[in-house]
């Protein structure tokens, strides 16, 4: 795929992205408290699996597995050195899951750290560290990257920046987390983001994360009314809760995500799908509602 073939897609459809892979994962058995990256190489099984069942779905944009497979993220599991290796290799198991009939996305996301001036990571340290893993990500064959669940409107134009310094006619998307204001946590808001975004040529932008559906209306509205490309919308299923047990779970049914995503498609919402707490079940009964 390249930046043209991406907007062709795009231009007047709506197309459907994937739901959530980590809370799904940790249904299916991966524990807490691990390097999630390096635990998935040592079960592919699982996210063939869970893959298989997004494409099957209605999914035609795949999220690889590598969330947080930066070296800043990986250097807390003693990592650092192995950003080409979980890379390349997870982009290869989402594309055995896939195949050629769905775009695989190189996944790129916060590291944790907090840019200057607020924390004490530098924009130059960042770059180098989105640099590396787009280009570990090119080597496993993505077709696209995504900076998601970000946290400030200057992480996605680094993000931007060190993907297109690697690879030019990638299509390139970013997201932001926000609060219900639309702010994001450390600096910028969702409109800011789309107008950096577009300042920028990058192929398409929005939010994800944050909350269920109901609560993006306004925030979504926001972003369409000034935006150029496509406007990314993947919510969760509703605000996480906890047992009695103590484990977060998502109380929002398909059917009621739907029924919001449907609200969001016609404010203008161009790509949609789901984040923590959806399921393939989500994603299939949007690809269902989209096709009446």
């Amino acid at each position: 795929m390249n930046r043209s073939t991406f907007a062709e897609m795009t231009k007047g459809h709506v197309v459907i992205l994937d739901g959530a892979t980590g809370s799904n994962l940790m249904m299916m058995g991966m524990p807490k408290n691990v390097c999630t990256e390096a635990w998935l190489l040592d079960h592919p099984e699982l996210v063939i699996e869970l893959q298989k069942q997004y494409k099957e779905a209605g999914s035609r944009f795949i999220y690889a597995p590598t969330f947080s497979a930066n070296r800043i993220s990986l250097e807390k599991h003693g990592l650092s050195d192995k950003v080409e290796y979980l890379n390349a290799k997870l982009a290869e198991v989402t594309r055995k899951a896939v195949g050629s009939d769905c775009c695989v996305v190189g996944d790129l996301t916060t590291t944790g750290e907090l840019l200057e001036p607020i924390g004490e990571l530098e924009e130059e340290e960042l770059f180098e560290a989105y640099r590396e893993q787009a280009a570990a990500l090119c080597k496993g064959g993505v077709d696209a990257f995504v900076a998601e669940t970000l946290m400030d409107v200057k992480e996605a134009v680094l993000a931007l920046k060190a993907c297109r310094d690697v690879a030019p006619d990638l299509p390139f998307m970013a997201t932001l987390t926000v609060m219900e204001s639309g702010h994001a946590f450390y600096g910028g808001t969702a409109q800011e983001l789309i107008r950096q975004m577009q300042e920028l040529d990058a192929d398409a932008a929005g939010i994800n994360c944050s909350f269920g559906p109901d609560k993006l209306k306004a925030i979504t509205a926001s972003m369409t009314e000034i935006a150029r490309i496509p406007v990314i919308v993947k919510p969760n299923a509703g605000l996480p809760e906890t047992n009695a047990a103590g484990e977060t779970f998502y109380s929002m049914k398909p059917e009621t995500f739907v029924d919001q995503m449907q609200e969001l498609v016609d404010l203008g919402a161009g790509m949609i799908g789901g984040c923590c707490g959806t399921t393939p079940a989500f994603i299939r009964l949007l690809a269902e509602r989209l096709a009446r």
